[in-house]
């Protein structure tokens, strides 16, 4: 143990058993650091070292002039190639809409928003108001920005902060909304008892992840992670149970292998084509986004991983 209380590992040791991750909200504010040579950081802080991309914004502004596109008559479809850093995108995201029925009145809480995608399509396709949280910095301004092109602000509010606690009231929102962010998060009863507990009563959550398969372990790069040292990948069993001893009664869960699969297909052939967007979720990937997608669907196909959306009700 380190002299302020913390594990000391080498750069090259996962410290996914070394970190303090907490039970309460209270333990959670209050996260023991990780100690490495050279310096210390928290798992919060390595996961938001990972997603961080300088430049981001620049980048985005201009494919978007590349495909000309004028900034300032920008819609929320001509952001959808880029603008959800999930599986299968836009796609997904209508498709888990289907699962329930959000109204104008609605308060919504995306969790894990990222640069706010699926906090704008929400908006925009129902007149809700969403909020979105998200630990990366960057992903939070770049995501105010874009909002602010679209002209979506009086219904999208989007801040840095972590899953593990909130920072709103409880039985505040009708419908949470997570896709493709608890595998940087160890404490999976934490995460799920947050949601539920800002919930309101019978207010759903949607969720679209990630989850171990039967498979061997997962190779990496991946998109959510470099290595091991920030994944934290649950079997399917262990996410249901997570989620019912958080009060989330489950009504819907459905695999989404195979369309998983052919969407990245769909992809590889319009990359191999040539008529990739300049836009598109390698831009938060960083150089290696083509090999962290390339094990992806690896892992799928050789049941490493697997994926499946659906909905739970706060009992």
């Amino acid at each position: 143990m380190g002299t302020d209380g913390s594990t000391k590992i080498r750069p090259h040791q996962s410290p996914i058993g070394a970190i303090n991750l907490c039970s309460t909200r209270e333990d959670a504010n209050d996260m023991r650091s990780t100690v490495f040579e050279g310096g210390s950081m928290t798992r919060e802080s390595l996961v938001n070292q990972h997603y961080g991309v300088a430049g981001l914004m620049a980048a985005i502004e201009g494919g978007l002039m590349s495909m000309g596109k004028s900034l300032d008559a920008l819609t929320v479809d001509d952001l959808a190639p880029v603008d959800e850093f999930h599986s299968r995108g836009r796609e997904a995201t209508a498709e888990l809409t289907s699962l329930a029925k959000i109204n104008a009145t609605d308060r919504v809480l995306d969790v894990g928003c990222g640069i706010g995608g699926t906090a704008r399509y929400l908006a925009h396709q129902f007149g809700c108001s969403v909020t979105g949280i998200d630990l990366t910095d960057e992903f939070v301004a770049v995501g105010q920005r874009l909002t602010e092109l679209v002209s979506l602000n009086d219904r999208v509010t989007l801040r840095q902060g972590s899953a593990l606690a909130l920072p709103f009231e409880a039985n505040s929102f009708d419908y949470a909304w997570t896709e493709h962010a608890q595998m940087n998060i160890a404490d999976k009863k934490q995460f799920y008892s947050e949601i539920a507990r800002v919930l309101k009563p019978g207010g759903r959550l949607l969720f679209h992840d990630i989850f171990r398969g039967d498979g061997e372990e997962p190779i990496y790069p991946l998109p959510w992670a470099e290595d091991e040292s920030i994944s934290s990948l649950a079997t399917k069993a262990n996410a249901r149970a997570a989620m019912e001893g958080a009060g989330l009664v489950i009504e819907q869960w459905v695999d989404k292998v195979g369309d998983t699969l052919a969407f990245m297909d769909q992809m590889a052939a319009q990359a191999a084509a040539g008529k990739a967007p300049p836009i598109s979720i390698r831009l938060v990937m960083r150089d290696n986004g083509q090999e962290k997608l390339a094990n992806y669907v690896r892992g799928l196909k050789e049941k490493r991983l697997t994926v499946a959306l659906g909905m739970a009700r706060k009992g």
